[in-house]
């Protein structure tokens, strides 16, 4: 039975259904089509109702799925409102995530707000949350950006703080920094080693780094950045990446040098995630829209015929419990 793909993202418009999880769905984790007819599968009604940057993960002993989003809606006022959205969200926004739970990917749980605390101090958003099961603790490692109060917000770090169920949290610790903004970190193991990618470094762009253990030291591979010096600086962010069933790594990052729906992802393909070496693919790919900011979860085939016949016009497909 062949592998299949799940990916959840958001879309970028100026229109609060776009900041919302949409779902897509493929065979070979290269070619694409929507969920639902490209209408979002989960909506936010708490918090600021928007939802962005999200991740998907399954519970490796429990089965149990699970969609965390950053808790941001820019198009209800913000945007309208300041004309330095993105600066006041990063000190103001947030500090909580936006989480669903399912046990067969159509019926979810209704979204709940989980907040994420410092001992000492806030922090200004909790941007761009992504997990990866860590085995030796049999939980998740939770990661993502945030400037804190207590260096008045004066650059993002990765921090990270493990969960078994999304709903206790670990004491949140710094996972990597840099002496200036490092954001969106999405990390795999590989052959026994743990591969970091995230945005940071000078000039700004897209990077990789790797190590032996779950939370670092990290060390930044050289290799990636000479294979990504075509790509242009300052205008990708938020990589994800998975192995596909042939054993090459698609490596996904997100364009958004461009307006609104025409941001998204563009993808790259690796023979080896070792080698550190990607090379543009988009003509071997193809996407039912512009996908924004999101990761992507193996399934079977059994749940791709599901999540692709199921009758998502009955108002009773979340659950709310």
């Amino acid at each position: 039975m062949s592998q299949c793909y799940l990916f959840v993202h958001f879309k970028e418009r100026s229109t609060p259904d776009g900041e919302q999880v949409y779902f897509s769905i493929s065979k070979d984790g290269m070619h694409w089509e929507p969920v639902k007819g490209g209408d979002p599968v989960l909506w936010t009604y708490y918090g600021t109702r928007g939802a962005r940057d999200m991740t998907i993960v399954r519970h490796p002993q429990t089965g149990r799925v699970y969609v965390v989003a950053t808790d941001l809606s820019i198009a209800y006022g913000v945007r309208r409102h300041r004309s330095d959205f993105w600066e006041y969200v990063g000190t103001h926004g947030s500090s909580s995530l936006s989480v669903w739970e399912s046990e067969d990917l159509v019926h979810w749980t209704e979204q709940r707000l989980e907040e994420m605390a410092l001992f000492n101090g806030v922090f200004g958003c909790v941007w761009a949350p992504d997990a990866i099961w860590d085995p030796e603790k049999e939980q998740f490692l939770l990661h993502w950006s945030s400037s804190v109060s207590d260096d008045d917000f004066k650059r993002k770090r990765i921090f990270a703080s493990y969960t078994a169920d999304f709903h206790s949290f670990s004491e949140p610790f710094v996972l990597y920094e840099e002496d200036q903004d490092v954001i969106d970190s999405a990390m795999y193991r590989f052959e026994d080693k743990y591969y970091l990618f995230y945005k940071g470094g000078v000039p700004t762009r897209v990077r990789l780094a790797v190590s032996d253990h779950i939370t670092g030291p990290f060390e930044p591979m050289e290799a990636f950045d000479q294979s990504m010096e075509a790509v242009e600086l300052g205008k990708y962010e938020a990589p994800t990446a998975i192995q596909l069933e042939d054993g090459r790594w698609a490596l996904f990052i997100d364009y958004y040098g461009a307006y609104g729906a025409d941001q998204g992802y563009v993808p790259f393909l690796s023979d080896d995630l070792s080698s550190g070496v990607f090379t543009q693919a988009s003509d071997d790919f193809s996407f039912p829209y512009h996908f924004k900011h999101g990761t992507i979860l193996k399934i079977t085939e059994e749940e791709f015929e599901r999540l692709q016949s199921f009758d998502w016009t009955d108002p009773g497909f979340v659950e709310f419990f």
